[in-house]
């Protein structure tokens, strides 16, 4: 069972994360805008962010398949960056979400379960086993559907396309309309 978040489930968890913690609303704007695990995210390093250049490092030793890659940050990721970083240290080397009790550490995933768990709640979203934070990395990949998987794999940080379409991509009413619209029509071809 692969559940997936929903556009309107997702601003509904948005709206309910200033609740739960303020980290929480720069947790799910860059789960969203990246498609990347929720592990990835919690290790990263203000080092790992390039606001000059618009880019995110994702670290190989980070990565459930240790692939290490740089991706684009589009502005709604960085402008939720800007704000958090504001609430807190500025130290390169320092943890993008720390650990509550210890800043020299990350924070742990256990809380970043809790956290959503918390959100779901607060925004009366029905819980549905196996829907978490990788419900939103599923969600990333159906609405890009429309980009080519080489372009996909290299924004989520999957190394192959076929993990994609065997457990990312789901079909959806939206996307099979777009299709059907703009089918073309097939004309005979005679040899020359």
């Amino acid at each position: 069972m692969r559940p997936i978040l929903t556009h309107d489930e997702f601003e509904k968890l948005l709206g309910a994360a200033p609740g739960v913690n303020p980290a929480m609303e720069t947790l799910l704007v860059l789960a969203n805008e990246t498609g990347h695990r929720i592990n990835s995210i919690r290790l990263l390093r203000w080092s790992d962010i390039d606001f000059r250049a618009n880019t995110i490092r994702w670290r190989g030793e980070h990565d459930k398949i240790g692939h290490e890659h740089v991706t684009p940050v589009v502005e709604a990721a960085k402008v939720a960056l800007i704000r958090h970083r504001g609430r807190g240290s500025g130290d390169e080397s320092r943890w993008v979400f720390p650990a509550p009790e210890d800043c020299t550490r990350p924070m742990s995933r256990h809380l970043a379960r809790d956290w959503w768990q918390r959100a779901e709640a607060a925004a009366e979203i029905a819980r549905v086993p196996g829907r978490g934070w990788h419900s939103i990395r599923r969600k990333f990949a159906t609405e890009l559907k429309g980009a080519s998987l080489k372009d996909l794999c290299a924004l989520g940080g999957w190394k192959d396309h076929n993990t994609i379409l065997e457990c990312y991509q789901q079909p959806d009413p939206y996307t099979m309309r777009v299709a059907l619209e703009n089918r073309g029509t097939l004309r005979s071809v005679r040899a020359s």
